[in-house]
């Protein structure tokens, strides 16, 4: 394998077809002292485990084929890796979040996947308090860590850690919702737009939920939420240049990946995914965050008959290619990051 600085692109085999759906403990059994399931009332810390040398971080668009690669590399390291995926936290959703595999998590520790249950909300500052929980426990074995993943919120919550934010006001959201369903999200997104252009910027215009809580922290603040952010942040790991340093970031040219994001969409639906998503409903449901998991609201939309499975499929496709479009266009900020070309 060749290592790059420049950004530039190549392809890789594709993935396996699907992930297997047998579930797993943060650590797995070659942890040598996996760690019990978090406790996810008990997560309050929001500060970022502190980032040195041991610390490498592989990321990279959807779809790329992050998850062999970080095996191949965390044997290299002598590492463990640590998910850095916001829909891998949740048990039992499997094949839509292209999880590893049974046996890619018996060949390397595992570590902040199936930690909530899909009908649960799942915060940033949870992820970072079993992040530093795992770290943790993998420097005590003596182990490198390998952080691996590609959601732009978790990274930078890596890297800056968080600020903060004023906590939810249920009168606030409440309104906010509804106006989102009476006029649609892209009304809420004008508003953000002129009371906070930077939030604008970041946010999709569909994104009801981030514009919900982007209006909501404003209204409640009485200023921007990107002041609030830039202004309260921790800077907990800002002097450290591990995390551009020691950042390798697999990209591939357009046509692959979207050739890739096909194929596995694809497997998705041939996979399981609508059985899974049935499994999911019957256990307690799959809530809001999850299903921002591409796959899950169109599963849904199909078995309640609102999609055919000709129309889902295409949906996902075009919802991953937006995924991996915003999280190329976050990446391709790291210009000190190591570009895998080889």
């Amino acid at each position: 394998m060749a290592l790059d600085r420049r950004p530039r692109l190549h392809s890789r085999p594709a993935d396996p077809a699907g992930p297997s759906t047998v579930p797993c403990e943060s650590g797995g059994a070659a942890a040598g002292g996996a760690i019990a399931p978090v406790d996810t009332a008990a997560l309050t810390t929001a500060i970022p485990p502190a980032l040195d040398t041991d610390c490498w971080i592989l990321s990279g668009p959807t779809a790329a084929g992050k998850t062999a690669l970080a095996i191949a590399i965390a044997r290299r390291l002598d590492a463990e890796i640590v998910s850095v995926d916001s829909m891998a936290v949740y048990r039992g959703l499997d094949i839509g979040t292209a999880k590893p595999t049974a046996e890619e998590r018996a060949a390397m520790p595992h570590h902040c996947l199936d930690l909530v249950a899909p009908s649960e909300t799942f915060s940033v500052a949870q992820w970072l308090a079993a992040a530093q929980e795992a770290v943790a426990a993998i420097r005590r074995r003596g182990k490198r860590i390998l952080f691996v993943g590609g959601t732009p919120l978790y990274l930078r919550s890596l890297r800056d850690g968080l600020a903060p934010v004023p906590a939810e006001d249920p009168v606030i959201r409440q309104r906010l919702a509804a106006e989102a369903a009476a006029m649609g999200p892209a009304a809420l997104h004008s508003r953000l737009q002129a009371i906070d252009p930077a939030a604008g910027a970041r946010i999709h215009p569909h994104d009801a939920k981030r514009l919900i809580r982007a209006l909501e922290v404003a209204e409640i603040a009485g200023r921007p939420m990107s002041e609030v952010w830039e202004h309260g942040k921790t800077d907990a790991n800002a002097a450290s240049p591990t995390f551009t340093r020691q950042m390798l970031v697999v990209d591939l040219p357009r046509r692959i990946l979207s050739d890739r994001i096909d194929r596995r969409v694809e497997a998705m639906f041939a996979g399981g995914i609508i059985e899974e998503t049935e499994a999911a409903i019957r256990t307690g449901g799959i809530g809001p965050t999850a299903r921002q998991a591409a796959g899950y609201t169109e599963a849904i939309d199909l078995i309640e008959g609102r999609l055919s499975l000709a129309a889902a499929i295409e949906r996902t496709k075009t919802r991953s290619r937006q995924l991996a479009k915003r999280q190329l266009t976050w990446l391709r900020s790291f210009k000190d990051a190591i570009w895998i070309t080889g």
